[in-house]
Formats: structure tokens, sequence, C-alpha cells
């Protein structure tokens, strides 16, 4: 027993050594923290750490403890992350970014569909999953992914695979905006950045979508419990809300309740200002990452997990290829383009260094807002998607 409690506490201190990592050193934030937590997680996997004999009494303990992390964990993050998310900002935004918005949904939502009546396999179950967490991860990140993932019951595995596949694919696509593709996609889109200054503007303009520094000061503490808390008490209203309606603890029940209430909270000022929650919720979600990304199996990767692969390599594709021609089409820039795909397909934190990188902070705003929608919507497209491609 005392590997597994060695891997419980690495579960912990990882992320806690990711975000120190992430405080002090650039490349780390141009790598991302949750890309860190993944690609630690895929280590664990791949040199055997996490993995024991088969219906071993460790096994089975250790399955147990995994699976109730993962089960807390999204859950208490959702709310936090959300917040402290200004959703009044949407109605500010210019109608640049609202078409940038509109044209990326939409690209996901045909690369999604079409996708999934080209490489369906019978070998796969529920296929339809598949392609609603593919919804959520590419209209908000990994958050909506995995909220997707466990109101929908899919198995652990299929979740890790779709997660290997999407990083080896989306990551060389986040360096390569990064590092001077943004120059490309100005040419394709040769459009002014026309932003309406104002105080609120610049207010979100200044601000870290992801700072971890002062986290655990003391003037922060009070602020980030209470900010738990209300996670806490909204878990518990959706478990009940469940037990109500269905007489189980239905997931989609669970997640689509802490979601709406979360939304609704981040209207009052006094939550929307709770310190670092957004912080303390990307915490749990490295926690989550960590876990998930150790469950991946080399040896499952097979002819079925093969169709899977291509269907994100032609989600990612396909997506921002038509988002490129709706952007085009609704003359907007490119550096909005950008930022609205690493938004989308990669979750606001991702937004600041494309921000640094373009040295256009006039996009930071808009970037955020796209993302933060995307937060708010991903979990229901992907809820739609499933039942609709069922």
């Amino acid at each position: 027993m005392m590997r597994v409690y060695l891997i419980i506490a690495l579960y912990v201190l990882v992320p806690v050594l990711i975000i120190e990592c992430f405080k002090r050193w650039t490349w780390m934030q141009k790598i991302g923290t949750v890309v860190a937590a993944y690609a630690v997680g895929i280590i664990f996997a791949l040199t055997g750490f996490v993995h024991f004999e088969p219906e071993t009494a460790e096994a089975l303990s250790f399955g147990k403890i995994q699976s109730t992390l993962m089960s807390i964990t999204v859950p208490l993050a959702i709310p936090l992350m959300l917040f402290n998310c200004d959703f009044k900002l949407w109605t500010k935004a210019l109608p640049k970014t609202i078409w940038s918005l509109v044209g990326g949904i939409v690209a996901v939502l045909v690369a999604v569909i079409s996708g999934y009546f080209i490489f369906r396999n019978p070998d796969i179950p529920d296929f339809n999953n598949v392609a609603a967490m593919m919804t959520g991860i590419y209209t908000g990140g990994t958050m909506n992914f995995n909220a997707l993932g466990a109101s929908l019951g899919v198995d652990k595995t299929q979740m890790a695979i779709v997660l290997a596949f999407e990083m080896v694919l989306t990551t060389p696509y986040i360096f390569f905006i990064i590092g001077g593709g943004y120059k490309v996609f100005r040419k394709i889109l040769p459009y002014q950045d026309i932003t309406r200054k104002g105080r609120r503007d610049e207010e979100v303009e200044t601000k870290d979508v992801e700072n971890y520094r002062g986290m655990f000061a003391k003037k922060n503490i009070g602020g980030m419990l209470a900010g738990l808390g209300l996670s806490v008490l909204f878990l518990a209203i959706g478990a009940g809300l469940a037990l109500l309606l269905t007489g189980k603890l239905n997931e989609l029940v669970v997640i689509l309740t802490i979601t709406t209430l979360s939304i609704i909270a981040s209207f009052f000022k006094k939550v929307r200002e709770l310190p670092k929650t957004f912080e303390l919720g990307m915490f749990f979600i490295l926690i989550f990452s960590v876990i998930v990304a150790s469950l991946f199996d080399i040896h499952s990767v097979n002819g079925g997990s093969l169709s899977i692969g291509l269907f994100v390599a032609w989600v990612m594709i396909v997506a921002a290829v038509l988002h490129l021609i709706l952007c085009r089409i609704m003359h907007v820039s490119g550096d909005l383009f950008c930022v609205s795909q690493i938004a989308l397909l990669c979750s606001p934190p991702f937004v600041p260094p494309v921000v640094g990188a373009m040295q256009n902070k006039k996009v930071l705003i808009s970037g955020i807002v796209i993302g933060l929608v995307g937060y708010a919507i991903g979990t229901y497209l992907g809820v739609a998607i499933a039942l609709i491609l069922n």
C-alpha cells in the first residue's frame, strides 16, 4: 500500500510543482500548466509506475481512490473557475469578436458531426460520446472535456486515449502560433483590430488569467475558502437534484446543475471578486489531468483507437480551416482569429502567452471573453451532440 500512498501524494504534489514552475519560468508559461500536467501523467503511464497487477487488492484499492478523486475534482473546479468570469462583458464585446466566436463554434460543430460519420467505428462503443467530448474540448478546453466525460460516463481509458491524441495534435499547433505562425494568419486575414477602449476593458486587459502569485497569502485564504464552500454547496445541490429526478447520482444532472448555478453566481459582484478562485479551480483540474493522463495504456492503441486519432485530427484541421474561411468572409483580423482559436481549442489560460507573442494586447479581452463563453456553453453543446448522434 505504500506505493499507492506515494502515487496519490504525487497526484497532489505534481500540480503544486507545476504551479511553482509556472510562477518562476517563462518556458513553463508558454507550455501551459494543463499540457505539463498531461505530459507528466503520460510519463507515469509509459513508465508503468502507476500500473498494478489487475484484480489484486492494491489495484482495486488504487482504482477506487483514482475514481473518487476524478469524481470530486472536476465538480469542485467548475464553479471555482467560473466565479471570476464577468459574463456581462459578453454584451460589451465587439461585433467582430461575436462573429469570430460564432464562426469558431459553427466550425467545430461541422467538423465534429462530419467526422463522426466518416470515422465512427463499430469496435468503439458510444462513439457519439467521443464526438461530444471533442465538441467540449474545442469549445472551451479540458474543463468541458472532463465534465462531459464524467457526466456521460465515458470509459476512463477511452478518455485517456482521446486526450493523448488531442495533446499530440494540438500542442504543435499552439507552438506554431506562438512561434510566429500568427504572422501567416495576419497575411491571410489582413484586417485592422478595432478595439473600443474603456475603463473596464483596461482592467481586464491588465488582469492575468492564470496568476498563481499570492495564491496562498493570508489575505486570500478566506476568499478561496468561501469559493470552495460555494462549490461544495453547488455540488450538494446538484447531487440532491440528481437523486430527486433520477433516483441516483446521475453525473449529467450534477454537472449541468453545477455549471448553471456557477454562471448565475458569477453575476453577483461579491462572488465575482473572490480572490484566486480561478487558480484554485485550475489546481483541481491539474490533479484530474495528471490522473486521467496516467491511465493511458500504450497497449490500448489499436485499430479502433486509430479511428479516434483520425477523428481528432479531422476535427482540429477542419475546424481551423473552416473557422479561417468564415473569419475571412467577416473581415476578422488575423490576431483575433489566433486568440479565438487558442481560446476555443485550449481555453482562456492559453490566451495571454499568444497575446504576448503577438505583442497585441488589444485582442486579449476578446480572447478571454470567447474562451469564457466557450467554458459556459461547451458542456451544453457536447450533451446536445451526444443526444443528437445517439
